[in-house]
């Protein structure tokens, strides 16, 4: 009987961040292939950066599942997310509690295949490592964002202490660790440029995935648009994140220029209050938050056209998952993001949308209108994307190759 696995994560179902969505799906394939999991997380707290509702009132939760346990844990979330020292504090709180769970995760008795864990937070690498060493097993650390870069990049950490002292972690991190694994090619020179040559083996490219079951093309005329006062008009929509890494101010100024457009902003985050006082007056521009995870197929097939836009520099060290979802319901994309990177490559490579430089207004606009003038022929494109997403980025193998690596670094 293989050993099992404990996968360290700062969101896991029902938690609705991205990564948790990730994460999760990955860990259902884990269990298909007749896998024990064990889970180590947070409570659910993403979608108002505050503990859900009907998960309050305790620093830890234990549950058993037919496949192993889940251990939820205080996330000690901060009420701004532009406060980086309390949400900083509040990382190396939920590290030291979820660490210390997942130590006793499981079962002493029972020495795991590997520890997997999640960055961000940066410091679930270290947290990973040491329990990893208590019980006699194997750190993998999963690099979903490279950390500190792209706080340093939106200009959100300046402090030149601060960033030293986090390049020190992710440098320690990446070292200790048995095996590192990062989404692509981008990521991987990206982290063997910071590591000494010896440690440069260990990082491996394991793209993420799309739940193409879970997410599938369906009419553009949902129920969604009604509540939001859309009819049959065309809609540039951005589903995800709202913060400062996405270049979201060239939404409301494709906004104001393609007046005959309506544009969606679904989501939340640190970016949204200031984004609304930008589009006051713009009645084609609609905000709306974030969606139960059942209705994602509907949102987004809501949008003719949808846009990811991230500011220069970010497209080397972040691959916005979003772009799996939105090529899975069928959408064409209009991305703003750095050249040669990972998001380019996929809309080359399927043909399903068109790539403009970051920050990059006129270009962008320029890149929308060609789309929205070719009306419903705009559905070949989204038709290719999602057949792309069908051969190339499965649930199945992206997991299976989870567990090869884990597998070879017990042999």
């Amino acid at each position: 009987m293989s050993r099992p696995i404990v996968v360290l994560v700062p969101h896991f179902a029902p938690d609705t961040a991205p990564t948790g969505e990730v994460i999760t799906r990955i860990v259902d394939e884990f269990v298909a292939a007749g896998r024990t999991i064990h889970v180590v997380t947070a409570l659910p707290w993403y979608r108002t950066h505050a503990i859900e509702d009907g998960w309050r009132g305790r620093l830890v939760r234990r549950e058993k599942t037919p496949w192993g346990s889940i251990i939820r844990v205080h996330p000690f979330p901060g009420k701004s997310k532009t406060n980086l020292l309390r949400r900083a504090l509040g990382f190396v709180a939920f590290s030291v509690l979820a660490g210390v769970c997942t130590v006793f995760a499981g079962g002493l008795h029972r020495r795991p295949a590997a520890i997997v864990s999640m960055s961000p937070p940066l410091t679930l690498g270290l947290t990973g490592w040491l329990a990893a060493r208590l019980r006699l097993s194997r750190a993998v650390f999963n690099i979903q964002d490279v950390f500190p870069d792209a706080a340093v990049e939106t200009g959100a950490i300046t402090n030149t202490r601060i960033i030293a002292f986090a390049k020190w972690l992710e440098r320690v991190s990446y070292h200790r660790s048995d095996a590192v694994v990062v989404l692509s090619d981008d990521l991987r020179n990206n982290v063997v440029a910071k590591v000494a040559t010896r440690h440069a083996r260990k990082v491996h490219v394991i793209p993420n995935f799309v739940d193409a079951e879970r997410i599938v093309p369906t009419s553009r005329m949902t129920t969604y648009r009604q509540e939001l006062g859309i009819g049959n008009e065309t809609v540039v929509m951005y589903a995800g994140n709202v913060g400062y890494s996405q270049s979201l101010t060239m939404v409301i100024e494709a906004a104001r220029q393609l007046s005959h457009v309506t544009f969606v902003i679904n989501g939340d985050g640190a970016a949204r209050a200031e984004l609304e006082q930008s589009a006051a007056g713009l009645t084609n521009v609609r905000f709306a938050g974030y969606q139960p995870r059942e209705r994602v197929s509907e949102v987004l097939a809501s949008g003719d056209i949808h846009v990811v836009p991230l500011r220069a520099g970010l497209g080397a060290v972040s691959v916005p998952s979003k772009t799996y979802s939105i090529l899975a319901a069928a959408r064409p994309v209009v991305a703003a993001i750095d050249p040669g990177t990972e998001v380019t490559r996929i809309l080359a490579a399927s043909g399903a949308g068109i790539s403009v430089p970051p920050d990059n207004v006129d270009a962008f606009v320029a890149a929308l209108s060609e789309l929205v003038s070719r009306g419903e022929s705009v559905n070949e494109m989204g038709q290719r994307g999602r057949e792309w997403v069908e051969t190339h980025v499965s649930p199945m193998a992206v997991a299976h190759s989870y567990l090869e690596l884990i597998d070879s670094l017990g042999a």
